[in-house]
């Protein structure tokens, strides 16, 4: 997994506990401090603190580990530094007097939301690819069963009658056939 990806993952933890205002900024080759800067906005200290433990929870579990951290007692910011990038989280008040969002406006921000629409597409057509399979199984042996009907039939004439009486009645095609023989045998006498 790179660098940018692991940035993406802290970004969606950080939306799992429901942080509002949510950035990865891009400084890869701008900046010495990191290559990315994850930007996250909370309500309260606990909020704060539920959000910075899912994202340090969450990186153990992959095996990436905080190098560092500061603002432990702060009630309004904390940053997490993972090395290739830094988790800023605070409270929209220390957002908007420390202005992080134009201090690193020279990065590009980064969309770090799966994208949903292709979820959605792909689990469409196999739904739409199942209707279509079920609607030629229920109608390809119907035809099937017409033709069968036809071929067993002797004569020509006897083929027609059989093919009217196939199609009302639905009957098996030994049944058909013993149908047309008596029609015959009643149309000679």
């Amino acid at each position: 997994m790179d660098k940018k990806e692991i940035a993406f993952l802290a970004a969606r933890y950080a939306d799992n506990k429901k942080a509002e205002n949510i950035k990865v900024i891009d400084l890869n080759g701008l900046s010495s401090l990191c290559d990315y800067i994850v930007l996250a906005t909370v309500t309260s200290k606990p909020h704060m603190e539920a959000v910075e433990d899912e994202i340090s929870t969450q990186l153990k579990k992959i095996g990436i580990y905080k190098s560092n951290r500061d603002g432990g007692e702060s009630m309004i910011w904390r940053v997490s530094d993972y090395g290739s990038f830094l988790v800023h989280i605070m409270t929209q008040e220390a957002r908007d007097f420390y202005a992080l969002d134009k201090i690193f406006s020279f990065g590009t921000e980064l969309n770090y939301k799966k994208p949903k629409t292709t979820k959605k597409s792909v689990s469409a057509k196999p739904a739409a690819k199942k209707a279509v399979r079920k609607t030629t199984k229920k109608t390809t042996p119907k035809p099937a069963a017409k033709k069968t009907a036809v071929k067993k039939s002797a004569p020509k004439k006897a083929a027609s009658k059989t093919k009217k009486i196939t199609s009302s009645s639905k009957a098996a095609p030994k049944k058909t056939a013993k149908v047309t023989k008596k029609s015959t045998k009643k149309g000679a006498k």
